[in-house]
């Protein structure tokens, strides 16, 4: 049977589109993965190319740099690390230039993405910037980038819209991409046994970060916490742009410390976690576990950041809040004495935990951006790119016709 072009008008017009999709870090490029599931599943004839990890690869992208290679944190640290983190830069532009994308999706990672939205405009390619970057929080003049460059902004907090848009950017809140995950379902016996846990003790998890750096800095004093939050095992989930043997000699030989694959399994069954400040906390939300969020980074990077931040939390949870909802123990506050007494406010039955609780799940009904348990923010984001892949697309038919 031969459907009219009323019918299928994405996969009349689209056949042979090509997509370049960056995403510099562990939480980019899940998004990216759902957000190309999403297009695919409207019409699976794209095309995708760009920057990413495993995640992106098994959704079908054809990943020309890795993800692992550009995942660096703090304004001292990437320094050094510009040598290598150009040369990626160049690949990936060099083969944009081969395969002239329809239409670009940077993902976060402003220190990289920036520059290939800069570098696709200049082409006359569209460029969709899908998680923002948190100029709100600082460096607030550097929203004339996202003005120059982008044609349009998907942002995944409440209050971005407003202010990118009072910026003069074209920015719609599409709800965060991991707001409407299910649950995972593995019961807590199962997951035990596949990884060898003691089920009868609770579990607390600890997420230091997904860049080597960044758990550098955190995962330490986690380390030393642990112990003297005793009757616990403890569960470090690990990222996909990080390697266990790193990890592991960071862990050494302390006790009831066990690496798991997956964040949200262990966030789902634990009594509570210890987040470095990032998108675990969002996760830690989701799942509704209550947790301390933590974080430190070099002393010349905090020294050279603190005057510029615009905000009155770190943790994402209680920006969108607006409120603190979870402690927040950053830099110098940041140590295992802190950690081991905001932990055990929480740990215990009582109004304390009940309260973080309602909190998180008011921020979880926030981060779904006015849709429901079934819509998912990933397929909003999908409407927005595919409503710009279309209008390029009969764009380009009309100019063959005249």
């Amino acid at each position: 049977m031969t459907s009219s072009a009323d019918e299928t008008p994405a996969l009349l017009y689209n056949v042979g589109v090509r997509i370049l999709i960056s995403a510099g870090e562990a939480s980019g490029e899940l998004y990216g993965a759902l957000l190309i599931k999403a297009l695919r599943s409207r019409d699976p004839s794209l095309a995708f190319f760009g920057a990413g990890g495993g995640r992106m690869r098994a959704a079908g992208c054809d990943t020309v740099v890795d993800a692992k290679d550009l995942a660096v944190v703090g304004i001292s640290e990437i320094f050094s690390h510009l040598p290598k983190i150009y040369g990626r830069f160049r690949r990936l532009i060099a083969e944009a230039d081969k395969r002239h994308p329809d239409l670009a999706i940077v993902i976060d990672s402003p220190a990289f993405n920036w520059r290939v939205a800069r570098q696709m405009h200049k082409r006359g390619i569209p460029v969709v910037y899908y998680v923002c970057p948190q100029f709100w929080a600082w460096r607030q003049g550097r929203v004339r980038l996202l003005r120059k460059y982008i044609t349009k902004a998907l942002v995944i907090f409440p209050f971005e819209e407003q202010f990118y848009c009072d910026h003069g950017v074209d920015a719609t809140f599409v709800g965060h991409p991991l707001a409407n995950l299910a649950l995972p379902t593995i019961q807590r016996d199962d997951y035990a046994a596949q990884h060898k846990l003691d089920s009868a003790k609770p579990w607390i998890t600890l997420m230091p970060g997904s860049r080597m750096k960044e758990v550098s800095m955190n995962l330490p004093v986690m380390l030393e916490s642990a112990p003297k939050l005793g009757g616990y095992e403890f569960l470090l989930p690990v990222a996909p742009t990080l390697d266990r043997s790193f990890l592991q000699s960071l862990i050494g030989s302390l006790p009831s410390i066990h690496l798991v694959p997956e964040a949200l399994p262990a966030l789902l069954h634990s009594r509570a976690g210890i987040i470095a400040s990032g998108t675990a906390t969002v996760e830690a939300a989701i799942m509704g576990t209550p947790f301390v969020m933590v974080y430190r980074v070099s002393s010349l990077t905090y020294l050279l950041g603190r005057p510029r931040i615009k905000v009155s939390h770190f943790a994402m949870v209680n920006l969108i809040a607006g409120e603190q909802v979870v402690p927040e123990l950053v830099q110098q506050d940041f140590t295992v004495e802190k950690v081991v007494a905001r932990m055990n406010e929480i740990l215990p039955y009582g109004p304390a935990r009940d309260k973080m609780i309602e909190g998180l799940a008011n921020v979880r009904v926030r981060l779904r951006g006015g849709g429901t348990e079934t819509t998912h923010p990933s397929d909003r984001a999908a409407e927005m790119v595919f409503g710009l892949i279309q209008g390029r697309s009969d764009s380009r038919r009309e100019a063959s016709a005249g």
